[in-house]
């Protein structure tokens, strides 16, 4: 079949091939650096970073660019707040982000660029906007005149003569027309400011990606991201301005996540359900928000809540527990032979139905309980093909970024601590049950095995040494 993708700008799946064989550019649009990510941005960057993974999973090289918005109104205002520099708070949280995104697994763009170390891009690309009739100057502001491009509105489906002037866009009585959006705003005092043909002052919003997107990717390239709310103005924007200067298309398939809702309501600090990332990462494992996440379509609205957080940390437990205890009961073979080509094949085909995450989740869980009763019955030897698959699948979503051992020891001191225990304590009963049962003194190893039930500890005896995990 194909990967098949859910274009925006066509409102349909259609086959994905991209412009070059075995490689694929992609731009996403990054973070405002005003303020801590919170997990709204969670969801977005998330969602790309199982795509960007899912391309290289399928043999693709991913040119993967992902932007900073450096120069903004809001860190202007953050700067003014706060008695600082703009270039202080846009640092500040760029710095942030970046620990947000070490945490949440994520993989590294190609490039990461930022908006003011691009000035001479955004500023040709004006230029070459305004020598085509597309932009015109107000007393040393440039303005994109919608009313130039006739393709406007194509990607949010909106008509050009019914739009209003709304909340995300800037009302200005100068424009020609209300829809008309700024290239270049002239300096005001006390604010950052860069020469340029109309004098000294910054960017607009949308013409940064334009320029970054086609300077690292050329256009058109193949895919273009970013989260709903972009859709309009933003990336209407976007379009307009780089198709009006060089008569080409931007990008060929436009991909968008769903919104996040917190307990059916919208995230607001107003209504205190307002979570950054690094709030949620203190209660919850990384890779459980990421399985949270990849449990609904990316497309789909999702709804947060700490209970199905909970829910989806047991699930990642699951694979974790299952691919340790293979590894405890055929030691050395999972990183050694083939995957079973079937399970592969099968997971291809969700994935393949526009990155259809919770389908490639059910088939992997599925799997996961075939290959525990298997091993309950102790025939291990075979199943390290399926074994070997299940991982390989979980590793393209980003599920398996750690030795299983290392993510279960770090669950079970955070267990033990809670309920008062010692993992050392446990450790040396198992310790003692081993050397009682190597002595043949089964009473006492039946002893030790029943205090540690009581605790809430199970055990389970394998070639490789005994696992322990809680009930």
């Amino acid at each position: 079949m194909g990967l098949q993708i859910y274009n925006t700008l066509s409102g349909a799946k259609e086959l994905f091939v991209p412009l070059k064989e075995g490689e694929v550019r992609m731009y996403v649009c990054g973070v405002t650096v005003y303020d801590s990510c919170h997990i709204g941005h969670a969801r977005s960057l998330l969602t790309f970073d199982v795509i960007h993974r899912y391309l290289k999973f399928l043999g693709y090289r991913v040119l993967f660019v992902r932007n900073f918005t450096d120069i903004d109104d809001k860190i202007i205002n953050r700067a003014k707040e706060e008695g600082t520099s703009a270039k202080a708070v846009a640092e500040k949280y760029i710095e942030e982000f970046k620990r947000d995104e070490n945490a949440l697994g994520l993989l590294p763009p190609t490039e990461e660029p930022k908006a003011t170390e691009h000035l001479p891009e955004i500023i040709e690309l004006i230029r070459r906007l305004e020598e085509k009739g597309a932009a015109y100057r107000v007393n040393g502001d440039l303005f994109f005149a919608v009313d130039r491009f006739g393709g406007y509105g194509k990607l949010s489906r909106k008509k050009l003569e019914e739009l209003q002037a709304g909340a995300r866009v800037e009302v200005d009585e100068r424009k020609k027309s209300p829809m008309d959006f700024a290239l270049w705003k002239s300096s005001k005092a006390g604010e950052p400011s860069w020469d340029s043909p109309w004098g000294p002052g910054r960017p607009g919003w949308h013409i940064e990606c334009s320029a970054m997107s086609t300077k690292y990717l050329a256009q058109p390239f193949d895919l273009h991201g970013g989260g709903r709310d972009l859709i309009f103005p933003h990336h209407e924007n976007e379009i307009a301005q780089s198709e009006a200067a060089f008569g080409l298309p931007l990008a060929r398939a436009w991909i968008h996540n769903g919104f996040l809702n917190i307990n059916q309501e919208k995230m607001s600090k107003s209504l205190g359900n307002f979570f950054t990332i690094q709030d949620i990462l203190g209660r919850h494992e990384a890779a459980a928000l990421r399985h949270y996440f990849l449990s609904s379509h990316y497309r789909s609205p999702v709804d947060f809540s700490d209970q199905a957080l909970d829910e989806a940390e047991k699930g990642v437990e699951r694979i974790y527990e299952t691919v340790d205890r293979f590894k405890h009961m055929q030691p050395g073979s999972l990183d050694a032979g083939q995957a079973d080509a079937a399970l592969l094949d099968e997971f291809r085909d969700e994935m393949d139905d526009d990155f259809n995450t919770p389908r490639a989740l059910a088939l992997i869980f599925e799997e996961v309980r075939s290959l525990n009763r298997t091993m309950d019955e102790r025939k291990a030897s075979s199943v390290a093909a399926r074994a070997r698959a299940v991982a390989r699948c979980a590793e393209a979503l980003g599920l398996l970024q750690e030795p299983p051992e290392d993510f279960l020891a770090r669950k079970k001191r955070r267990w033990t601590e809670q309920q008062g225990l010692s993992s050392d304590s446990i450790e040396a009963m198992i310790r003692q049950r081993d050397q009682a049962r190597r002595q043949k003194h089964w009473s006492e190893a039946d002893r030790i095995r029943a205090e540690l039930q009581e605790k809430g500890i199970t055990l389970e005896d394998t070639p490789g040494g005994t696992l322990w995990k809680v009930k």
